[in-house]
């Protein structure tokens, strides 16, 4: 995340500068290389902000998805889902029971959280807004 972020300073800023020495090189107007400087600057920090909406839009629809098959699944094979869930926890090193035990205990308490976390990475709760992250791009210039 560093990096993306390094290089989409790095960019805005030679792509600004380069604006700038062009508009520099063809008149002597302070106004003009200013406005030309703002111009970049604000078509950089858009292009940036579109960007980083249109990216999050789509992870999110990915993970709406795969959420849905899983509420699916849920539905449709419980039984399945629950040794599944169980059989994840004992290959991350559980003993069986105790990994039998932490599947009953999860899945009362919220089978798809559960399911998204241990199977898919998600929590469910914690999805990105592709609004904020975009605004949040273009107000800090870079990429988060």
């Amino acid at each position: 995340m560093l990096r993306a972020g390094v290089l989409g300073v790095n960019d805005g800023l030679v792509s600004t500068a380069g604006l700038v020495i062009g508009v520099a090189g063809a008149t002597n107007s302070t106004k003009a290389l200013l406005t030309a400087g703002l111009a970049g600057l604000l078509a950089g920090s858009s292009s940036l902000a579109a960007g980083e909406y249109v990216s999050v839009s789509s992870h999110c629809d990915s993970e709406r998805a795969a959420l849905d098959q899983e509420r699916r699944q849920l539905t449709d094979a419980p039984k399945d889902e629950f040794a599944e869930l169980a059989g994840l926890y004992q290959a991350r090193g559980l003993p069986a029971e105790l990994a039998r035990e932490v599947a009953v205990h999860l899945t009362a308490y919220d089978a798809l959280g559960a399911h998204a976390e241990a199977e898919l990475g998600i929590d469910p709760d914690e999805m990105a807004s592709p609004v904020a992250r975009g605004v949040g791009t273009q107000v800090s210039g870079e990429m988060p």
